[in-house]
């Protein structure tokens, strides 16, 4: 299929200084390698701390020199944008696997400072998605057996992290389980019999106090492109693991542009801080029950990272259908979708119900009055 393609720029190359053959980053050793002769050549890392932005620094849309020239292409089956090296082709949308991709004029945007190279090369996140569909429940015996093709791209995917300190006041009611005995009649074969329980009731009173918390990294996807559930179940990054941003390690990747501003992504953030806080204050107050809590929180000393984190991103079909998958390109984890065999899924559904009825069966049959007391 024919490809559309933006002219030409100029682009920092990575030549081995042996044979002149494209140096790209290899995964297995942390260093770049030569395609033609093998030739490896380490890469001068920066591990110095990120730095950290004021949220609120007014740089939205400034630094756009990443140190490698780059195009931007749009999917035009997705919509899907994401930044490829000037002069590399590409023959399948990251995003969809669509096989046409339209360019697009660049556009400003922040550069990110810190990354975390691919540590899980091509190979091995191959055999991460085998391994991790004959773990999964109810999938079709074929689909298990057969050498499913993916297309697989690595893909830097951009993230946001947000550090903010919250100081919050809160009101609520608690609630305090007691018990008390209390005394029943009820009839059994005809007879009236007196029994005794426990019943339990709840003692409300009203309470407030002050919470204070810092968060630190927080992390958002600056992605629109992906499930945000496939996303989340991707895992946690290993955050200690940053380095400084250098164009070698995105030679023979795909760094995606981010299309979820630094603001959106701070609301994002802001959402997950005020959960993690509620969660926190109902232990805070204790009890058995919480009830009408109210939670005021004021934010101070909010900053922000912009990063690219390392995925494989892939499409692939069963029986013409499309399904996704992901792995963390530095821990391994698989995150993705899967068929399901519907007749599996009925037999076991059948099988529990059978279970549970031979159960209700036994009880019932077995089932005593109680003692008189």
């Amino acid at each position: 299929m024919a490809m559309d393609t933006q002219s030409a720029q100029e682009v920092i190359q990575f030549p081995c200084e042996s044979c002149g053959g494209p140096m790209l980053f290899d995964a297995d050793s942390q260093r770049m390698k030569c395609q033609y002769c093998g030739r490896l050549q380490e890469i001068a890392t920066d591990a110095s701390i990120p730095r950290e932005h004021e949220l609120d620094d007014g740089k939205e849309d400034e630094d756009t020199d990443w140190g490698m020239s780059q195009q931007t292409v749009k999917c035009g089956s997705c919509g899907g944008e994401s930044l490829i090296p000037a002069r590399q082709t590409a023959t399948l949308c990251p995003f969809c696997g669509s096989a046409k991709v339209l360019p697009q004029p660049d556009t400003a945007n922040i550069k990110p400072e810190s990354l975390i190279p691919f540590r899980i090369d091509r190979d091995d996140a191959t055999a991460a998605f085998r391994a991790w569909k004959k773990k999964l429940w109810f999938l079709p015996s074929s689909f298990k057996r057969e050498n499913t093709s993916a297309r697989l791209a690595g893909i830097y995917i951009p993230y946001w992290t947000y550090d903010a300190g919250t100081s919050s006041s809160y009101s609520a009611e608690r609630g305090d389980y007691h018990y008390r005995t209390v005394t029943k009649t009820r009839v059994v074969n005809g007879k009236t019999e007196t029994y005794t329980e426990q019943q339990r009731y709840t003692v409300w009173h009203w309470v407030s106090g002050e919470y204070d918390r810092f968060f630190n990294d927080v992390l958002v996807p600056a992605s629109g492109q992906y499930d945000a559930k496939l996303l989340e179940r991707l895992g946690d990054f290993e955050l200690n693991g940053l380095l400084g941003y250098k164009p070698e390690y995105l030679s023979g990747y795909i760094a995606e542009r981010y299309s979820i501003g630094r603001g959106r992504g701070w609301e994002e953030a802001k959402a997950r801080i005020d959960d993690a806080l509620r969660g926190d204050i109902r232990s805070e107050i204790g009890g058995d029950e919480v009830r009408s809590l109210k939670i005021d929180t004021g934010y101070s000393d909010q900053t922000y990272k912009h990063l690219l984190l390392p995925a494989w991103n892939a499409n692939y079909t069963y029986k013409s259908k499309p399904y996704r998958f992901m792995v963390n390109g530095q821990t391994g984890l698989v995150s993705g979708k899967a068929p399901r065999s519907a007749w599996k899924i009925t037999f076991f559904v059948l099988a529990c119900l059978a279970v549970v009825a031979a159960l209700v069966l036994w009880y019932a049959s077995s089932q005593q009055a109680p003692p008189l007391e």
